[in-house]
């Protein structure tokens, strides 16, 4: 009877993870208006979402009319056992189903050059959750992104400021698509494209420490701090593109706390302007503090009772917003949501 049960489960999560991997199909161009589901979240921790499976699996009809549920409650228990971060199939080839093959080569920061264009979906949700600050200590931001009257020409990114040998680290999940050297512009610059469907772009370093085609996870060094190329001093030049199109850094991550603004970030089609690296999405739909999301950064030391008592909430809470034990070990740069 008990390995009957424990088949009947292992089928029934099977199925939740094939529900919850079907996306819709896009039209290229075309906003697709779509009815708001009413969604009730899953539960945090383990043992009560394989109870809800085990209910739902006893009541065929119930089974039937709560596919999207039981997806939900899947979901929850394989992040609450460590299965939510990227895989390594998933890292071998990131975001290989809104980029495509034909997209990984080094011959150009755009991945998206000559006849090769971008499918773009009408809507693309960038998860941010993941983020971890480029350096190991939050620095003054020099310049930002925009366009720059003085050299008539756009700036695609935000300059950090850098002491020449300071680490630079990867801000997600990744695998390096480029390494390259740009006397007259990048100097030492490093392409990684990311599992969340984002390529962030690291340059004027004074060495690189990576490969091209090597794995990275977040907060892996990737280079050092330099002033190679066109710089006038040491700074991290960061960009964040999506299928070859810049999108302004600031709109994504709050560069004065160090944390994403919001968990995630909604690019559409309509913002797109065919990815020429000529133009920027300047301003795609984002869930941000206004749903009064609150993130936090992970410091040296800090433990979820640490964490909870600054800001006035419980270690429980903590675990419920996060999809978290009390447990789970706390990595130094990771975000973590507080509100």
């Amino acid at each position: 009877m008990t390995s009957r049960i424990f088949t009947l489960l292992c089928s029934c999560l099977s199925i939740g993870l094939l529900a919850s991997a079907q996306v819709p199909n896009y039209t290229v161009g075309k906003q697709v208006e779509r009815k708001q589901e009413s969604k009730t979240p899953p539960p945090a921790d383990t043992s009560t979402a394989i109870a809800e499976v085990a209910k739902l699996m006893a009541d065929n009809d119930g089974f039937l009319k709560n596919n999207k549920k039981l997806a939900d409650y899947t979901k929850a228990i394989n992040k609450s056992m460590g299965f939510g971060t990227a895989s390594e199939e998933d890292l071998q080839y990131p975001s290989i189903d809104l980029y495509g093959e034909q997209s990984w080569h080094n011959n150009a920061v755009n991945p998206f050059i000559g006849s090769l264009k971008a499918e773009v979906p009408d809507s693309f949700m960038v998860d941010l959750s993941q983020f971890v600050y480029p350096l190991d200590e939050l620095k003054r931001v020099n310049s930002r992104y925009g366009y720059r009257r003085r050299f008539r020409r756009m700036h695609y990114g935000i300059d950090i400021s850098v002491r020449v040998g300071d680490t630079i680290r990867a801000a997600f999940d990744g695998k390096v698509r480029m390494v390259d050297f740009d006397r007259r512009g990048y100097g030492h610059y490093v392409v990684v494209r990311h599992t969340n469907g984002l390529e962030t772009l690291y340059a004027h370093n004074s060495r690189v420490l990576i490969k091209e085609n090597q794995i990275v996870r977040a907060g892996d060094p990737i280079a050092l701090g330099g002033s190679t190329g066109r710089s006038t001093g040491p700074h991290l030049h960061f960009e964040t593109r999506y299928l070859g199109q810049a999108i302004n850094p600031d709109h994504l991550i709050d560069f004065n706390t160090g944390v994403p603004k919001c968990e995630e970030y909604l690019c559409l089609a309509s913002k797109y302007n065919g990815g020429n690296g000529r133009g920027a999405i300047n301003r795609a739909s984002h869930r941000a503090s206004s749903s009064g999301v609150q993130m936090y950064r992970i410091r040296q030391g800090d433990t979820l009772s640490t964490i909870a008592k600054r800001h006035g909430t419980s270690v429980n809470k903590l675990c419920s917003l996060n999809n978290i034990s009390s447990r789970t070990t706390l990595r130094v740069g990771r975000s973590i949501r507080v509100r």
